[in-house]
């Protein structure tokens, strides 16, 4: 995971108060406060949070990959619009059943909406949402979720690397840190399909920095390269400082192989 950057204003279908993301959340809250409990995908409208002006910014500011497990997204689907805190229903584990009603109020809000690939939305996050004080749950919009703990690292409010480290091509916790415990097991950010894919972006890295290291050390013993060597050396350093690039697809793994 990379700390995902979202542009402050949110795009007008969310924003403006006339537009129809305010308008569908104003109607969502009153039909709670009319006793409606059971909000089903029905009572949600995904031209609304999945709208082109909300997914383009989303791609944008994701560099094109998954807020959650990093792999470049737009080439092989359209995406999800995921919803950090589930709009419908939620479970506290896996094998819970679906409580509801989910953060029905929170479906058009910016700050809780990332673009996912299909697989960490629906088949490992899906309703999920963990917290370390069940008791402390927002369960309606009378409540304030800044007094719930999530379990799960947020993609902007919080930074990734302080809970998420790698080890080659595996994550694990830093400090054992049980936030990023629950990430990577829940996620399944160490799913056997997406560690191969890390490892086999992970291999041209270190033959760049391997190959630097000797040409380097090759200059300094004999005071100098020839410019066949010289412009080799150039090339894996520029290939170097292109995969710090957040843009770049698995960075946070690159980033930490190469510091």
């Amino acid at each position: 995971m990379i700390r995902v950057v979202k542009p402050q204003k949110p795009p007008k279908i969310l924003h403006d108060e006339d537009a129809s993301g305010p308008k569908a959340t104003k109607t969502l809250k009153k039909a709670y406060d009319d006793g409606q409990r059971d909000f089903t995908s029905d009572d949600f409208n995904s031209k609304i949070y999945g709208a082109a002006s909300v997914k383009t910014a989303l791609i944008k500011a994701q560099h094109k990959k998954c807020c959650f497990c990093e792999s470049k997204v737009t080439h092989i689907s359209y995406g999800d619009v995921e919803h950090f805190r589930p709009k419908g229903g939620f479970r506290q584990k896996k094998s819970d059943p679906l409580t509801k009603p989910g953060y029905y109020w929170l479906a058009y809000e910016w700050s809780n909406l990332f673009l996912s690939c299909t697989l960490c939305n629906q088949r490992y996050k899906a309703n999920l949402f963990p917290l370390a004080v069940i008791r402390n749950r927002a369960r309606s919009h009378h409540d304030d979720v800044a007094d719930e703990r999530p379990q799960f690292i947020h993609p902007s409010d919080d930074d990734p690397e302080q809970y998420i480290g790698f080890r080659d091509e595996v994550v694990y916790a830093i400090g054992g840190k049980r936030r990023g415990k629950v990430t990577i097991e829940a996620l399944g950010l160490n799913r056997d399909d997406l560690v191969e894919m890390r490892r086999d972006r992970l291999q041209p890295v270190k033959r760049s920095q391997r190959t630097v290291t000797l040409l380097k050390r090759k200059r300094d013993l004999e005071g100098g390269l020839s410019p066949d060597l010289e412009s080799l050396l150039e090339e894996h350093e520029a290939a170097i400082a292109a995969y710090l690039d957040p843009a770049v697809e698995y960075s946070s793994m690159l980033k930490t192989a190469l510091s």
